[in-house]
C-alpha cells in the first residue's frame, strides 16, 4: 500500500513540475502575442490594411507549434537517439536548398526557403537538429569522447553547419548560437574544464583582436566591421548602420520604471524598422518600463531553471543531454537578444524566444519544449 502511495506522490510531484514549465511556457507565449500586435499594429494597418495582419499569422504558427509540441511530448524521447547523422544531414541539405529557387531573399538575405505549404528558416531547423545529434553522438562515445577522434565527431558537423549558417545565409547569430549549444553540451559531459577555460580566453583574445583591428584600420571594409563601428561609436552611424540601435535606446530610455502603457509606443511609429522583430525587447522596456523588462527577464530564468532542474534529475544522459541543449539554446538567445537591443554587443539580426515575431522560430521552439516535457515524465523525485 505504502508502495502505491510512494508512486503517486512522485506522479503527482512530476506533474507537479510539468505544470510550472506549461505555464511558464504559456505566460511567454501568450505575451509575445500581446505584444506583437502592440508593436505591429501600426505599419500593418499602413501596409496591408489589417492592424492584425502580423498577430494572424502569428498566432497560427504558435497553435501549430503547440500541436507539434504535444505530439513530441508523447514520443518517448530514446527515439530521437537513432536520428543523429539525419538530424545532421537534414538540417545541412535544408541550408543548401537556400540557394535553389526555394531560396527567398528578405531585407537584403536569403535565409528562408518557400517549400509550398509553409516558409521556414532553415537555421530553426539547425538548431533543434545539432540538439539530437550531440545528445546521441556524445552518449554513444562514452569514454572515447576525450580522445581526438571524439572530440571532432562532436564539435566539427556542428561547425560545419555554423560555417554554413554564416556563409550560406549571412546569419552570424544563428551560426554562434549553433556551435554554442553544441560547445555547452560538451562542457556539461566533459568534467575537465582547464580545456574549456583555454578556449574562452582564445576567444576572448580573438574578438577584442578584431575590435582593435577594426578601430585601427580606415573607414570602409565589410559591413560587420561598419557594424563595429557603430557599435562603438552609434552617434557617428546615426543615418544608417546605428540608426536602429538608436531608436532602440530611444525606446527604452524613454519608458523608465514603468513604461508609458501598453499600446503607447512612440518608436513603433515608423521610426524603429521592424520593431515587432529583433528590436521588440526595446518596445517591451518602452511601454511597461524596467518593470516589464526585468518581469520578462524573470520568465526566462524561471524557464531555464526549469529546465535545469529536469536535467540534473534525468535518469539517463542522452535524456539529460537533449534538456541542456534546449535550456543553451533559450539562454544564449535571450542573452544575444538583449545584449543587442541595449548595444552591449555589436548589432546582429537575432530574435527573442516566444516573444519577437517568426512563425518558424516559435514552431520549433514550442517543439523543444515537447522534447523537455517528454524527458520530464523520466525525472528522480526524491
Amino acid at each position: 500500500m505504502s508502495g502505491k502511495q510512494t508512486t503517486g506522490k512522485k506522479r503527482k510531484e512530476r506533474h507537479n513540475f510539468d505544470y510550472v514549465l506549461l505555464t511558464v511556457v504559456l505566460f511567454l507565449v501568450g505575451f509575445g502575442l500581446l505584444m506583437i500586435y502592440s508593436t505591429s499594429s501600426y505599419e500593418a494597418g499602413i501596409d496591408y490594411g489589417d492592424s492584425a495582419f502580423f498577430l494572424k499569422k502569428q498566432a497560427g504558427s504558435t497553435l501549430l507549434g503547440f500541436v507539434l509540441m504535444v505530439v513530441i511530448s508523447r514520443i518517448p524521447y530514446s527515439f530521437w537517439k537513432r536520428w543523429d547523422a539525419l538530424a545532421f544531414l537534414g538540417s545541412a541539405a535544408l541550408i543548401l536548398l537556400v540557394l535553389s529557387p526555394l531560396g527567398i531573399s528578405r531585407n537584403g538575405a536569403t535565409r528562408w526557403l518557400n517549400l509550398g505549404f509553409i516558409t521556414m528558416q532553415p537555421a530553426e531547423v539547425a538548431k533543434i537538429g545539432v540538439i539530437i545529434y550531440e545528445a546521441s553522438i556524445i552518449t554513444k562515445l562514452g569514454k572515447s569522447l576525450r580522445t581526438p577522434k571524439g572530440l571532432a565527431v562532436v564539435l566539427v558537423p556542428p561547425a560545419v553547419l555554423a560555417l554554413m549558417l554564416w556563409q550560406i545565409t549571412n546569419n552570424m547569430s544563428s551560426a554562434i548560437i549553433v556551435f554554442g549549444i553544441a560547445m555547452a553540451m560538451l562542457f556539461v559531459a566533459v568534467p575537465d574544464y582547464k580545456h574549456f577555460v583555454a578556449l574562452g580566453a582564445i576567444g576572448i583574445v580573438g574578438v577584442v583582436g578584431i575590435v582593435w583591428v577594426t578601430v585601427a584600420s580606415d573607414a570602409g571594409g565589410n559591413f560587420r566591421m561598419q557594424r563595429i563601428r557603430a557599435w562603438l561609436d552609434p552617434e557617428s552611424y546615426s543615418t544608417d548602420r546605428a540608426f536602429q540601435t538608436l531608436q532602440a535606446l530611444y525606446a527604452i530610455g524613454s519608458g523608465g520604471i514603468w513604461g508609458k502603457g501598453l499600446g503607447q509606443s512612440m518608436q513603433k511609429r515608423g521610426f524603429l524598422p521592424e520593431s515587432q522583430n529583433d528590436m521588440i525587447f526595446s518596445i517591451i522596456c518602452e511601454e511597461l518600463g524596467l518593470f516589464g523588462a526585468i518581469a520578462v527577464i524573470f520568465l526566462f530564468i524561471v524557464l531555464i531553471w526549469c529546465c535545469m532542474v529536469i536535467a540534473n534529475n534525468t535518469v539517463d544522459l542522452f535524456g539529460a543531454l537533449l534538456v541542456v541543449g534546449v535550456m543553451a539554446h533559450y539562454a544564449i538567445q535571450v542573452i544575444l537578444n538583449i545584449a543587442v537591443v541595449t548595444n552591449t554587443i555589436p548589432n546582429t539580426g537575432i530574435s527573442l524566444p516566444f516573444i519577437s515575431y517568426g512563425g518558424t522560430s516559435v514552431l520549433f521552439l514550442l517543439a523543444e519544449i515537447g522534447l523537455v516535457l517528454n524527458v520530464s515524465k523520466t525525472v528522480r523525485n526524491s
